[in-house]
């Protein structure tokens, strides 16, 4: 018997279909939130009381720490600092719980859902375009389904970018986990791509016919997009220091390609911060070094350079400026 290639496709897409297993849907509300509107209708909680809400309970400020961190990350900023500042820029351009989507672009390691957390606590649930390293394997695909998903009439948030660990006595690479002895690395798939490009650079790679593994195709990808750093992270003072930010200028190059591709569902506007996370041992604050926050328009224009905002002084309180 003969199929033509219709009938062919449409016994496929059945069978997929048949096998697929049945799903509930449950509408969820997101939480509402904007400097003076509030969570819902219950006027007694604004995104004041929401940020004391996310960040009021955790690791408090430490001097000498925040010390370490800026040694070796000149001009980080604590989630705190950072999350007010954006909600105080982006809600004076209409940002809000009800009408913005926050995507995220992050590695897949736990502790880089802490920045994710401290934005969902504004925004609401996130759309994840990231893989290992933070690399946004969602891709042009990923980020169509994503802008169908931005309000009508509303906005979007995209933040992304690799992250790093930094341990208590300063060591970069490393950090304490919750319930691990072991003061583990981090970012582990950037350390192994590291190694990758040092034994190519350095001239002592196992030279293989093997092709990239499907099973790790990721990490393969994080391999080769790494590859042009060699050079650049041979050369480094601290390896270890210069590894997130060679990370982020592959990675923003392909946000940047993906971000224009896929611009016309942007809506109103998008704001798209990149940057590195510093994640940090259970009793210290996690912190971010931003180095992109651009407002663009539908055709993927920018048409706001707003990294400056993190320089200027900050007392600690949302503005409604």
């Amino acid at each position: 018997m003969k199929l033509s290639t219709a009938s062919m496709c449409l016994l496929l897409v059945s069978s997929a279909y048949a096998f697929a297993p049945s799903k509930v849907q449950v509408c969820v509300a997101r939480p509402l939130t904007s400097l003076s509107i509030v969570v819902g209708e219950d006027s007694s909680v604004n995104v004041s009381e929401k940020m004391e809400q996310i960040f009021g309970s955790g690791p408090q400020f430490n001097a000498d720490f925040d010390q370490v961190v800026q040694d070796h990350f000149p001009n980080a900023l604590s989630n705190e600092e950072l999350v007010t500042r954006v909600v105080t820029k982006l809600s004076a351009k209409g940002y809000t719980g009800a009408n913005t989507l926050l995507a995220t672009s992050l590695c897949c390691d736990e502790l880089a859902r802490q920045l994710e957390d401290d934005l969902t606590g504004i925004y609401g649930n996130n759309f994840n375009l990231g893989g290992l390293a933070g690399f946004p394997f969602a891709g042009n695909t990923g980020f169509g389904a994503m802008s169908a998903h931005i309000p009508d009439d509303g906005y979007c948030l995209i933040a992304y970018g690799p992250h790093v660990g930094l341990a208590a006595d300063g060591t970069v690479g490393k950090v304490e986990r919750s319930g691990i002895s072991l003061v583990d690395t981090c970012c582990g798939s950037a350390f192994a791509a590291s190694n990758y490009v040092k034994g190519i650079t350095d001239g002592g790679a196992e030279i293989t016919t093997k092709l990239q593994e499907f099973t790790d195709f990721q990490q393969g990808a994080v391999h080769e997009l790494i590859l042009p750093h060699g050079k650049r992270l041979n050369e480094a003072e601290d390896r270890m220091v210069e590894l997130p930010f060679a990370l982020y200028d592959s990675q923003d190059l392909l946000m940047r390609e993906i971000v224009k591709k896929g611009s016309t569902g942007i809506k109103r506007g998008l704001a798209l911060m990149g940057g590195i996370q510093i994640n940090t041992g259970p009793d210290t604050l996690d912190y971010f070094v931003p180095l992109r926050f651009d407002f663009m328009d539908y055709r993927g224009d920018v048409t706001e350079d707003m990294l400056d905002i993190f320089k200027e002084p900050f007392d600690g309180t949302l503005s409604s400026k």
